[in-house]
């Protein structure tokens, strides 16, 4: 099934920027910039980039990115790793992407929120024109910046509406900051049309997830794998058909579930809940769209039909322009049509 996995064409939409820069790429940055770092090796970096098995909360996990952050301050450095970004989901066989940032983040030496988020547009289109990969831009405010910060980057991300970007976003702390403090920054947002996803039910309560689609106007959730908490309103969610974004393996090293065992996404699939698969931060947490599916075929039994099935799912999910998803169902549709036959074949 291996080959198969590989060859599944795929949409990840749920991809943070800054958890998909490789060691290698930061060393080089940081050579380039004269910034020091504490190994020389890009194998010697990881273990301040990724992860372990002693991962204990949301907290932790996000304390890998302010590694990185100190030297993606500047447009050349965005745009190079949002091209790689590109290209390492080329290699998992992704026909869409959907990549996340935070421009607040990437101010510190000059950068606007609009100069961030124009370089990482640029990156992401050499991306697409080197590889083939569709890529649209979503634009985070973080839970730990107010409005004089957040809804610049709302401002922002509405200015470059159909230039790529395609949502607005919120991530961050969010057992500090719960989604209801956010309500009028999402406020300019939903007045403006613009989609939104939220971050909720991931380090929090179910009670975020509602707040966000409520009050805050998400139509897809990032994560919400704590909705079982809540049975009556994960029966809310799958009657309005809000999708979920859920990342498998970074769910358990955040302890938004504990452990493999009681990853619920078999039984909210069974369930008819609208579930994606995404990676949210590759290098983070040591994976990729073909890892992501392997898991839940091996532990969840999730089937070849299946798996297309989530897929497909999330590219009828996706932010991206009608036109562009309607060129690339039907895309999908060819590929996974040779691909089943060849599976039929091979049984």
């Amino acid at each position: 099934m291996d080959n198969w996995l590989e060859a599944l064409p795929k949409a990840d939409l749920h991809l943070h920027l800054d958890g998909c820069v490789t060691p290698a790429t930061l060393l080089e940055l940081a050579a380039e910039r004269g910034y020091p770092l504490p190994a020389r090796r890009a194998e010697d970096l990881l273990p301040y980039m990724q992860v372990d098995a002693d991962c204990d909360s949301l907290k932790t996990y996000l304390g890998k990115f302010d590694f990185v952050l100190p030297l993606l301050q500047d447009a050349e450095a965005l745009k190079r790793v949002a091209e790689e970004t590109v290209e390492q989901s080329a290699a998992r066989n992704c026909l869409y992407i959907e990549v996340r940032f935070a421009p607040a983040l990437h101010t510190n030496e000059g950068l606007t929120p609009v100069g961030a988020i124009d370089a990482v547009l640029e990156g992401l289109r050499r991306g697409e024109a080197a590889y083939g990969v569709v890529a649209r831009l979503i634009v985070i405010c973080m839970r730990h910046q107010d409005d004089s910060i957040n809804l610049p980057v709302i401002r922002a991300a509405i200015a470059r509406q159909g230039h790529g970007v395609v949502a607005v976003d919120l991530a961050g702390d969010e057992a500090s900051h719960p989604a209801e403090k956010f309500r009028g920054t999402f406020a300019a947002a939903r007045e403006a049309g613009i989609p939104i996803t939220i971050h909720a039910g991931e380090a929090a309560g179910p009670f975020n997830v509602r707040e966000a689609v409520e009050e805050l106007g998400a139509t897809r959730i990032g994560h919400g794998i704590r909705l079982r908490e809540d049975p009556g309103l994960l029966a809310w969610i799958r009657e309005r058909r809000i999708p979920l974004e859920l990342c498998p393996t970074s769910n358990i090293q955040t302890k938004a579930v504990e452990s493999w065992d009681d990853y619920p996404i078999r039984s909210y699939y069974d369930a008819g809940v609208y579930v994606t698969v995404n990676t949210d931060n590759p290098t983070v947490s040591g994976t990729d769209m073909t890892r992501e599916c392997e898991a839940i075929a091996t532990r969840f039994g999730f089937t070849p039909a299946e798996l297309a099935k989530l897929m497909r799912g999330a590219l009828q999910a996706a932010f991206a322009e009608p036109p562009v998803k309607e060129g690339l169902l039907a895309r999908f549709d060819e590929l996974v049509g040779r691909l089943m036959t060849d599976v039929t074949r091979e049984d």
